[in-house]
């Protein structure tokens, strides 16, 4: 007998690893809806009077033309099939490693939590989004 039940949440994540820090919201779907309101989370997030550069890979709720993006962020698309590129890729490696993989929820709540503590585990570490983002185009930005 096998238990064909699928329930799914997904971490909306952004990391600066110049700066050792990131914000994530944990969705029960993806959509345009979802990804405008993780534009906003990362623009309250950017320190005041500055800008930042979000790179997005391909999916089609990272570029939909209905996606309300603030003033103070650029979106700049990776090219197709580039996870190297993308810092937070390590993150989600080290997350499904360490924390997410081998375990059984009971419901979507359950994962939801599971997914919010696997992020706080990790964002609240000194150190850790710089030593696992921080490739090197990465933290030799000047924020001038």
């Amino acid at each position: 007998m096998r238990d064909h039940r699928f329930k799914s949440a997904y971490i909306f994540g952004a990391v600066c690893p110049q700066r050792d820090t990131g914000v994530a919201l944990v969705m029960t779907r993806v959509s345009t809806e979802a990804m405008t309101l993780m534009l906003a989370e990362i623009s309250q997030a950017v320190p005041h009077e500055g800008h930042a550069v979000v790179l997005l890979d391909g999916a089609g709720w990272h570029i939909a033309n209905e996606l309300e993006v603030p003033a103070n962020l650029t979106l700049l698309p990776l090219p197709p099939y580039s996870p190297e590129l993308n810092a937070i890729e390590r993150l989600w490696q080290v997350m499904r490693e360490t924390v997410l993989s081998h375990r059984l929820f009971t419901d979507t709540k359950h994962i939801i939590d599971a997914c919010g503590r696997a992020w706080n585990s990790l964002i609240n570490k000194p150190g850790r989004i710089q030593s696992t983002c921080g490739y090197p185009w990465a933290t030799q930005v000047k924020t001038s």
